[in-house]
């Protein structure tokens, strides 16, 4: 039973943009990446068109509401096989003073996350594919050499084997890439998801992430695993939301739960609190949504019921979360960080007294939706 349940107060603002009647984004805007540079705000955000296809489009803010420009084409579209049926999602930091532009490609089969860099922000340099480029089974035969895991694993991943089309291999999904704000302990860091959990890689280099390095990574999954379902809100499915956000306490995750119910999926906005200098060490997590959907932009769109976090923005002690609202328009809702510290804090004992096996393989849940 939760106790002494500290509530944080959220404000919601409303939409931040509307699709167009632009062809490129005719059917909806959403799951912006947004970073702060030089005192303006910029959103590159998923641009849908007829046949859900899409491309990234870019805004500028001159503060977390009002924008200043738009661009009426995409800055980002497909250009190679793996990505030739859209661009997906992105999320974006900056590291050394590169910009790191993470992205999910869809070549109409697979879903897979990609890196693109930039100096300035408008000229990308693609870098192709990050995460592994293997089958469901030969993941399988790897994550279950070490044991059983989750039975999600196999109801959320396993039916992408049907989906083969001349000429192109079905790949595992993973999606949601995205990097910590800065090296940790000299090493690149970024999270990922394979449904239904979110993991952590760290590298030296990116040059690491070949084919030998992923198969040994998931001959190890278990040890990777950040987040995985626990409260209701979360039970189906979970995955990255905003990249985290340093604070002096650990760094701040902002991602998405998702609850399947008898009206489909709600995708809600969660938050926990990772250790600084070891980001699987989860210090605590609120066990309720963040925010969830009961706005009518996030009720009724494209795909009801959807809070989707994707970048969020710091001034001072207030941090501004923006989001896909029913996959056709971008919000944003805004917090005190302090307050949401404190309460993430306070699940600090709930998180310590459970074993970590015990939260990500729960043996008893396995069945659990």
């Amino acid at each position: 039973m939760l106790k002494n349940i500290t509530m944080v107060t959220v404000e919601k603002h409303g939409i931040v943009i509307r699709k167009t009647d632009q062809g490129f984004e005719s059917d909806g805007v959403l799951n912006p990446a947004v970073i702060e540079n030089n005192g303006e705000i910029h959103l590159f955000y998923r641009a849908v068109a007829r046949a859900n296809y899409s491309t990234i489009g870019y805004c500028r803010l001159k503060d977390p509401m009002t924008v200043t420009e738009r661009l009426d084409y995409p800055i980002l579209y497909p250009q190679f096989e793996y990505e030739n049926s859209g661009v997906e999602d992105p999320r974006i930091v900056c590291i050394d003073g590169l910009f790191y532009l993470t992205y999910t490609a869809y070549d109409g089969v697979n879903a897979l996350g990609c890196l693109a860099t930039s100096t300035d922000l408008k000229q990308f340099e693609k870098h192709g594919v990050l995460v592994p480029q293997v089958s469901y089974l030969e993941f399988k035969h790897l994550a279950e050499s070490k044991g059983i895991i989750n039975e999600k694993y196999a109801r959320f991943n396993s039916k992408n084997v049907a989906n083969e089309k001349p000429g192109v291999k079905p790949y595992l999904w993973d999606k949601n890439v995205i990097f910590f704000p800065r090296r940790i302990k000299g090493k690149l860091c970024f999270l990922h998801r394979i449904k239904p959990d979110i993991q952590l890689v760290t590298v030296d280099s990116l040059a690491e992430l070949t084919p030998e390095f992923w198969q040994n990574y998931l001959l190890h999954l278990e040890q990777f695993i950040v987040l995985a379902p626990r409260y209701k809100h979360e039970v189906s499915y979970i995955g990255g939301g905003c990249p985290p956000i340093e604070t002096e306490k650990g760094w701040l995750l902002i991602y998405h739960g998702v609850h399947d119910t008898v009206n489909g999926y709600v995708y809600s906005a969660c938050a926990a609190l990772l250790d600084l200098d070891d980001p699987l060490k989860e210090l605590g997590r609120l066990p309720y949504s963040l925010f969830k959907p009961d706005q009518s932009w996030e009720l009724k769109g494209e795909v009801n019921n959807v809070c989707f976090p994707t970048g969020a923005v710091r001034k001072g002690d207030t941090l501004h979360i923006y989001y896909g609202a029913a996959d056709e328009q971008i919000a944003c809702a805004s917090l005190n960080i302090p307050e949401l510290l404190e309460a993430l804090l306070d699940d600090r004992s709930n998180s310590q007294n459970l074993r970590k096996d015990e939260i990500l393989w729960p043996r008893d849940q396995q069945t659990i939706l």
